[in-house]
């Protein structure tokens, strides 16, 4: 028979047991805090390394990113370094964006010097902003437009946690389906606004150009990709919405007619100023 010491004894264990078993189900059952993460000390700011990522839309035309570099250079913007990601007809799905952000072995490890001597770069990031753009119908169709917006807000996560900023470039209307304008640009806002990031209304500036000077063809003969003009427009849309430079009176051309030049410089500073995210 146990003494009363004894029980005494059992009891305690009992209790320093159960008391343990408490605290390991509250550890299990309570979910942890996930930190929110401190946004980029520039966020907002222009960006000085730029990542379009995206597809023949952007390099119609030898790049888009080229042609926003000539814009730079004529306004007096310089170092700002620049790659364009692109895959024939792809969607945003198409595109691995971590593997763009890989330490040491991802993009911009190494560039050319002038003497075409090889510099293996360091940076401390390596792009503090990431352009994005989808397939021209992605985010309208309706097998495809979930995907977009699931894609939009992954890729946005991805680059954030790289240290990055990410914006969506909102493409244009085919030539002939002018209603693609309003549809695109609705869900280019609804997944810039869930996810929050900046909008370049290239699209709604092709619209404006359109309805001012419709003598100016801002289409290849596939109504679908972007003429020299379309491609210019493009570049000065995202020179005013990234860089807040107004490309009106911009000496940089890309061998337009200067009377074109300057009604798409117009054109993308008056669609910026009133576009409204």
């Amino acid at each position: 028979m146990k003494t009363r010491r004894e029980w005494a004894a059992r009891a305690a264990r009992m209790l320093t047991a159960a008391t343990a078993a408490l605290t390991l189900a509250a550890c299990v059952s309570t979910p942890t805090a996930t930190p929110t993460p401190t946004p980029p000390r520039w966020q907002g700011e222009t960006p000085q390394a730029l990542l379009w990522v995206g597809n023949s839309f952007f390099y119609f035309n030898n790049s888009m990113h080229g042609h926003l570099g000539g814009l730079l250079n004529a306004a007096g913007v310089r170092g700002v370094r620049q790659t364009s990601v692109t895959i024939s007809g792809a969607g945003l799905d198409w595109h691995d964006m971590a593997s763009h952000f890989k330490p040491g072995s991802g993009m911009a490890r190494y560039s050319f010097t002038p003497s075409n001597d090889v510099a293996f770069n360091q940076f401390e990031r390596a792009y503090d902003m990431v352009l994005m753009m989808d397939c021209s119908q992605c985010p309208t169709h309706p097998k495809l437009q979930q995907a977009f917006h699931d894609t939009a807000k992954a890729h946005a996560a991805t680059v954030r946690a790289a240290g990055a900023e990410p914006a969506l470039f909102l493409s244009w209307a085919y030539q002939d389906q002018p209603q693609m304008t309003e549809q695109l640009a609705a869900e280019y806002l609804r997944a810039g606004r869930a996810n929050g990031m900046r909008v370049v209304p290239a699209g709604p500036a092709f619209a404006a150009s359109i309805a001012k000077r419709p003598d100016i063809n801002l289409y290849a003969p596939d109504k679908r990709h972007p003429s020299l003009a379309g491609t210019y427009l493009g570049a000065a849309v995202t020179m005013a919405s990234l860089f807040k430079k107004s490309p009106v009176g911009n000496s940089y051309t890309a061998g337009l007619p200067a009377d074109v030049a300057q009604h798409l410089q117009a054109v993308a500073w008056e669609t910026v100023q009133s576009f409204k995210p």
